[in-house]
């Protein structure tokens, strides 16, 4: 076992909850556990934003995704980075104007509606623990992977670590520790990779994938984790494999990886309407994501939003071109990941399979896990800290303020349910279930959102029937996707990735029944949009 990786998960824990400690001296009111008491300047913002939402689907994920299926998925990082664009151009300013500390809240304040406020709540309860549960898997899965223990313990690990931090100190102290950890992930990638680069520049450059497909770089040996044919013969859960140095690795009919010269050409196994259904979801659904949102409500004002998400472009843009070559080495270094189908491992297990066994590599290794840890406690804190907002507003006080004690209850209540369910999923594709977070985020509160700003003829009644129809039928895919029997061909594409219908259907459906219902147009929606538009120094 490597003897670096124990000091270095008790380091990010102690500094995590270090960094919390020293947030909870100025969190004394509702408002900063909430939003910060909206003082936050857009430094601080842009890393504390950045730090939440490379996710494990981020860290772990994209990596994962290269390595099995090549340049097809690489619109995975391109949109998680330039959703922020759309965010900048439609949201983030106004949103932030609208003094509202909840999506739920911003509902109230535009259209005046508690059935509508009441109906957001549900989605970002939904978006929340479908985006928190992937966390806390990857949290249990790089714990099984680097000691060895069980999956269950890193999970709950994570799990209360961000419980406490979040229930003590609320938005004021996850903002340190977020902004923290994004320069902990970056750091954690970055220097890995540039030993990695320089020891594939020494291994002569061999290439990632040859005509026959990957190759073994060394002598392997492979525990197999569940009944496959691999090569036409079958296996079973348990057996050992052994490979030969420069071996090609097998077909396994269990795992849908790209093998050969096609892995690194486009239009694999991914039709052209999957993927633009991908890239709406990605592109459109980081301005749904509650999480997200939270964020903006931080900011001093309007002004202080658009810069935050500038600074956040950039800095996200930078972190996405790590995991990708993560991916790109892996199909060098680490290819019996194909065959037991943990290719979300990989960036955990490349830099000792790389560099060896000696200290370079368990030093590495050791920080890369780190970083994965930090992953996780950053996302999970912020997907926490706006679930809980939104339970403490309006599932224990329905709008009405109440105490810190409240938000603490809260809290509690918003983190047991994703920590239960996160111990029985524990095979589910990192990646792929927060892809389809954002297909139900980009279908739900994307529309709503997009037209809650910039059109004075939405009604509540347009906006319900929207979110019903559009999000809700993003949510059956999910629950098809997730719980269902395995689908092929075209249902298979349409359920898989949904985007591509369900946001056209939530904005047509918002626009036409907003228009059947004109008369409920809110009296007031000429100051409304003029609050959301005019700029803070213009306002009497």
């Amino acid at each position: 076992m490597n003897p670096y990786l124990v000091p270095g998960l008790i380091a990010v824990v102690l500094v995590t909850v270090g960094i919390g400690a020293y947030g909870l001296r100025f969190a004394r009111t509702t408002s900063d556990f909430l939003v910060a008491s909206r003082s936050v300047s857009p430094s601080w913002n842009a890393a504390a934003i950045s730090g939440e939402y490379l996710s494990a689907a981020s860290f772990l994920g994209v990596a994962g995704l290269v390595l099995r299926y090549g340049v097809d998925v690489l619109w995975y990082p391109v949109g998680f980075a330039a959703g922020y664009l759309a965010l900048l151009l439609f949201v983030a300013a106004p949103l932030r104007r609208s003094g509202a500390f909840t999506l739920p809240d911003f509902c109230q304040v535009r259209l005046r509606s508690k059935l509508l406020r009441r109906l957001a709540s549900v989605f970002v309860l939904f978006i929340g623990c479908l985006y928190l549960v992937p966390q806390l898997q990857g949290a249990g899965l790089t714990f099984t992977t680097v000691t060895g223990g069980s999956y269950a313990w890193g999970a709950l690990l994570v799990g209360v670590v961000v419980t406490a931090n979040v229930a003590l100190g609320g938005m004021r102290a996850i903002t340190f520790v977020q902004a923290f950890q994004y320069w902990l992930k970056l750091t954690a990638l970055a220097v890995p990779v540039i030993f990695l680069a320089l020891q594939w520049q020494s291994d002569g450059r061999p290439p990632v994938t040859p005509p026959a497909g990957a190759t073994f770089p060394a002598a392997t040996a492979v525990m197999i984790e569940q009944d496959a044919v691999i090569d036409g013969r079958e296996v079973h859960k348990g057996e050992e494999l052994h490979f030969d140095a420069g071996a090609p690795v097998p077909r396994v009919s269990t795992v849908d990886a790209t093998f050969g010269p096609d892995w690194l050409l486009p239009g694999g196994d991914m039709t052209l309407f999957a993927t633009y259904s991908l890239i709406l979801a990605t592109f459109l659904g980081t301005m749904g994501l509650p999480h997200v949102l939270v964020r903006f409500y931080t900011n001093p004002d309007g002004a202080s939003a658009r810069r935050t998400t500038l600074v956040v472009l950039a800095l996200v843009g930078l972190f996405y071109l790590l995991p990708t070559l993560y991916g790109v080495l892996g199909r060098i270094y680490t290819p019996q990941l194909l065959m037991t189908g943990r290719t979300d491992a990989v960036v955990l297990t490349l830099p000792e399979a790389a560099l060896g066994g000696g200290h370079a590599g368990k030093l590495l290794g050791a920080l890369v896990t780190a970083g994965a840890l930090a992953a996780f406690l950053s996302t999970s804190s912020g997907l926490l800290t706006s679930v809980a907002g939104v339970v403490f507003t309006d599932v224990l006080h329905a709008g009405r303020t109440g105490s810190v004690r409240d938000f603490r209850v809260a809290t509690v209540l918003a983190a047991s349910v994703p920590i239960a369910l996160s111990l029985y999923v524990s095979n589910m594709d990192v990646s792929r279930v927060v892809g389809l977070a954002f297909a139900v985020a980009a279908s739900s509160f994307c529309p709503l959102l997009v037209l809650g700003i910039w059109w004075r003829g939405l009604t509540d009644y347009g906006a319900a029937a929207g979110l019903l129809v559009g999000g809700g039928a993003a949510v059956a895919a999910v629950l098809i996707t997730v719980l269902g029997p395995p689908l092929s061909g075209w249902p298979a594409q349409l359920i898989g990735q949904p985007a591509a219908w369900t946001v056209p259907l939530a904005f047509l459906v918002m626009i036409v029944g907003s228009l059947l219902t004109s008369r409920r147009v809110p009296a007031d929606v000429g100051a409304t949009m003029l609050r959301l538009h005019a700029p803070e120094s213009l306002r009497i």
